[in-house]
């Protein structure tokens, strides 16, 4: 199972919720991880999460730690650029950590998109590997 880190700026939580909304049903089979606030809002919409610190009590730097130690698949950061914040080193970190450990990162709903795309053409191309002749 999957599991997918889900986090977003305030002015991106609504956008978060409709992203993941319209992929409820593939989101059965993956385990979602969020920041504070943000489970607390996605799961006012709903949508079931495991929930982690808050960003700034440190929830970026557990979600780094989880990274570094294989347990995260994928990040969806939907990331507001006019927002700075004194714990925007913990965020830094956080980015830093999927490029270095190769997690794919999406920071804004395009490149979200085409992230879970990719991931379901890649389990359908797994799943033909796995059929016997």
């Amino acid at each position: 199972m999957k599991n997918i880190v889900v986090i977003a700026h305030d002015a991106k939580k609504p956008e978060l919720v409709q992203f993941l909304q319209e992929r409820l049903e593939w989101l059965q089979g993956v385990n979602l991880l969020a920041t504070g606030r943000t489970a607390e809002y996605i799961e006012s919409k709903g949508i079931p999460c495991k929930h982690l610190s808050p960003g700034r009590s440190g929830g970026y730097t557990q979600i780094t730690e989880m990274i570094d130690r294989g347990e995260v698949d994928i990040v969806i950061f939907l990331r507001d650029h006019k927002v700075v914040q004194p714990h925007h080193e913990d965020i830094r970190k956080l980015l830093e950590a999927c490029n270095v450990h190769n997690i794919p990162l999406a920071t804004n709903y395009a490149s979200a998109e085409l992230l879970i795309i990719g991931l379901i053409r890649k389990e359908v191309a797994e799943r033909f590997k796995q059929k016997p002749e």
